[in-house]
């Protein structure tokens, strides 16, 4: 009898020692206390279950670091967690966080985003720049003059050029861009550089084009650039590269008012007949030929049209006054004074 009683005992013993335990387990998969405030914590490259179990533990989201590893053994996971920033709050399933550390739903990290219209001067970016990112504008501007070693290829023939306003002026792309907050200068630039050259490397037997219009790249980038800044219409981008190409071919002075904006200190809303007369290598009333370089960042659209211009007789255009934007096209001086008399009508 005496031995059915030590029995017994024992076997109450153990039953409450299992339930004991059970419940020791159970309470270590429950989440902790739920809290509004969230917190981070950086799982790095390499790191073991062990190790990001203490991370976890020491950051308050679970409550056990030997039962969250030997859930994770149980449930096969933790071999696919990845490496990160995160953010949680105390209180989510043990589920619900290995899921997250599964699929990297890392902390998005903070980013400036900024959108270059096409026809943008380097000025232009600078100054957007600066009221996005904070990046000085005097900065940018030195960094435009003289890239160094932010430059890329296509900007080598420009780099040989000294009459430039901006060295760098036709070479970066417009474009919409994301950067990471706090990006250096150099970066942003460099980006930008690298973006146009990408845009160029993939035009279809671009060299051939060029060679076929006698052309070299800094050439067509600067009457892309005339094209941006002449044209609205996408449908007359061709033509009025073509009108570009026979005053060239006649030994024509260009009279392109954007040459005259962007010799000016500052661009008008009108210009006066005195602006026409401003020295500048870049003002087209006064020299023949092209100016030194481009005189804002072209679009695919205006370098496609300056590879593909379509042919015409044309020699002249003026804008029409109606808020179309469209131009009126003429052959001769005379019938350009009477486009002229037609677009105020």
């Amino acid at each position: 009898m005496k031995a059915v009683k030590v029995v017994i005992a024992i076997l109450v013993i153990l039953l409450l020692g299992a339930g004991g335990g059970a419940y020791y387990i159970w309470n270590g998969l429950q989440p902790v206390k739920a809290s509004g405030q969230a917190v981070k914590f950086t799982i790095e490259s390499g790191m073991g279950t062990s190790r990001i179990a203490e991370v976890l533990y020491k950051n308050g989201l679970i409550k056990n670091e030997t039962i969250f590893k030997g859930y994770l053994k149980w449930k096969k996971e933790g071999s696919h967690f990845q490496a990160g920033v995160y953010e949680s709050k105390p209180g989510i399933a043990l589920d619900e966080l290995i899921a997250k550390l599964n699929s990297g739903d890392v902390v998005k990290e903070a980013m400036d985003r900024i959108t270059i219209p096409e026809g943008y001067t380097v000025e232009q970016i600078a100054k957007k720049l600066g009221e996005t990112t904070g990046t000085p504008v005097d900065a940018f501007l030195k960094l435009a003059d003289h890239p160094g070693d932010e430059a890329v290829v296509a900007f080598k023939e420009a780099s040989e050029i000294g009459n430039l306003k901006h060295a760098a002026e036709g070479y970066l792309f417009p474009d919409t861009y994301e950067f990471k907050k706090g990006t250096d200068i150099k970066d942003i630039f460099h980006r930008m550089m690298e973006q146009m050259q990408s845009k160029i490397d993939n035009i279809p037997d671009l060299q051939q084009k060029l060679k076929d219009r006698g052309l070299t790249l800094h050439e067509m980038l600067t009457i892309a650039s005339l094209v941006e800044r002449e044209v609205v219409v996408d449908e007359e981008r061709p033509l009025v590269a073509g009108v570009i190409y026979n005053r060239l071919d006649k030994k024509m002075k260009l009279d392109i008012d954007a040459t005259v904006q962007y010799a000016l200190p500052e661009p008008k809303e009108r210009l006066l007949y005195k602006d026409l007369k401003v020295e500048s290598p870049y003002n087209t009333y006064l020299h023949e030929g092209l100016p030194p370089g481009p005189i804002c960042s072209p679009s695919i659209a205006s370098i496609e049209a300056v590879l593909s211009p379509k042919a015409s007789d044309y020699l002249y255009y003026v804008t029409k006054k109606d808020g179309s934007h469209e131009h009126l096209f003429a052959k001769t001086y005379q019938e350009h004074l009477n486009n002229i008399k037609k677009s105020k009508s």
